[in-house]
């Protein structure tokens, strides 16, 4: 784990970046073009480009090695923004659509690349206790990114701003590139170093096949989807929200709940480390449900008007939760195969993507005339709904073996939960 570490350190440093890199531009394009509409066609456009480069991204993970794929996306962003740097300010306003198109498909790249790799990396009985190390790193570096980003901005300058974005990039890519990583199975690894037998194979329609042999793969990726949708209701609801509570200082409750958050998410990466270790098990499907449903409606309470100190608690429990079901969900998607595995995580890119862009208008829509609550309620409440059915599903598959061991009048073995395992075997 070692290495691995150090992968976490770069991840979390480009991650940095990327967080910082996502409020400069979108504050740098409103200022020099004076435009709300063009600054939301910005980030309209890098929204689709997150979405389509998902499909994308699964097939060339599949077909290529992942390592120079993550230092080729981390390099390809920094040389964007000196691009950016060097050029007059007549040209920006061009160019800057352009970043946002290589930032947003260079960031799901690398993104689908690393998911995909960490089995290889670490091996598949520390997937879990990585996948934490991951989240609890780019937990670390949101807020970093989010809360520097306008002290650098206002003290620094936009110049600044971006050298630091394409400094980042660089060291993660250095980090990448120096450490003796392997990122795909050695088994289906070919000898000249390109795409192992059989992957990528079965064109576009690929990663649908293999949703129909997995249904309950299908149905996660729903589900995350779905989260995607209640994620955006509740980042475009926190400002109105925090403002309300204290229109003289807005955002107090803001830098709250996501400092909280952040601690959530680090506690849950540390209580999944310690199940691991102790049980040799991952969560399975049933986990991700009920963190998903504890996820949405510790969300809801935030928002339902309760004194500081109970919204923070509440904040506490999303984070943990969210932090929670990432873990177990990217961990159950790198159960499948190496070769299919690029193509799940690229097609689970698309459908988070997909859901958060689509949160965003919608949600952004409904806030001009609803109160934060309903609108984070009824995303929210989407989720709940959803993951409500998938928990029935697997608790209706995991008692019919039970009443057939039942019927033949045998008992299921000490200590093994027939349902769980039923779950992870699907």
């Amino acid at each position: 784990m070692g290495h691995f570490r150090l992968l976490v350190v770069g991840n979390g440093i480009s991650a940095y970046g990327s967080y910082l890199n996502m409020v400069a531009l979108n504050v740098f394009i409103y200022h020099v073009t004076g435009s709300a509409l063009t600054a939301g066609l910005f980030m309209a456009l890098r929204l689709v480009t997150n979405v389509l480069a998902g499909f994308v991204a699964g097939r060339l993970v599949s077909r290529h090695d992942r390592k120079r794929l993550m230092v080729g996306a981390d390099l390809t962003q920094a040389t964007a923004l000196g691009v950016l740097l060097l050029t007059p300010d007549g040209g920006r306003v061009a160019l800057l659509f352009a970043l946002a198109v290589v930032t947003g498909s260079c960031s799901t790249l690398s993104q689908v690349a690393l998911r995909s790799s960490v089995p290889e990396i670490v091996g598949a009985e520390l997937r879990t206790r990585a996948n934490g190390l991951l989240v609890t790193g780019r937990s670390l570096a949101m807020i970093a990114g989010f809360a520097s980003s306008g002290v650098v901005v206002a003290q620094l300058g936009y110049a600044t701003a971006f050298a630091l974005d394409a400094a980042t990039f660089v060291i993660s890519a250095v980090i990448l590139f120096l450490l003796p990583l392997r990122t795909r199975a050695a088994a289906e690894a070919p000898a000249g170093g390109g795409a192992p037998e059989g992957a990528g194979t079965g064109g576009r329609w690929a990663s649908l096949t293999m949703l129909r042999a997995a249904p309950l793969l299908a149905v996660m990726i729903a589900v995350r989807s779905v989260d995607g949708l209640g994620s955006s209701s509740h980042n475009v609801a926190l400002p109105i929200y925090s403002s309300s509570l204290d229109p003289g200082h807005p955002a107090t409750f803001i830098s709250q709940f996501w400092a909280t958050w952040a601690i959530g998410n680090i506690v849950a990466q540390q209580l999944c480390g310690r199940f691991t270790g102790k049980g040799g098990l991952a969560p399975g499907e049933r986990a991700f449900a009920l963190g998903s449903i504890v996820m949405s409606a510790a969300f809801i309470v935030v928002f339902s008007g309760l004194p500081t100190v109970p919204a923070v608690i509440a904040a506490l429990i999303a984070g943990m939760a969210d932090g929670f079901t990432e873990i177990v969900y990217v961990t159950r998607l790198q159960a499948a195969p190496d070769a299919q595995r690029g193509r799940l995580f690229g097609l689970s890119a698309s459908a988070e993507n997909a859901g958060f862009g689509l949160g965003m208008i919608v949600s952004a829509a409904l806030l001009e005339y609803v109160a934060p609550l309903p609108v984070v309620a009824a995303f929210h409440g989407l989720a709940i709904a959803l993951c409500a059915g998938l928990l029935a599903v697997l608790l209706r598959r995991g008692a019919a073996p039970a009443r057939r061991e039942q019927e033949r009048g045998e008992g299921p073995a000490p200590g093994r939960d027939v349902s769980t395992a039923e779950g992870r075997s699907s």
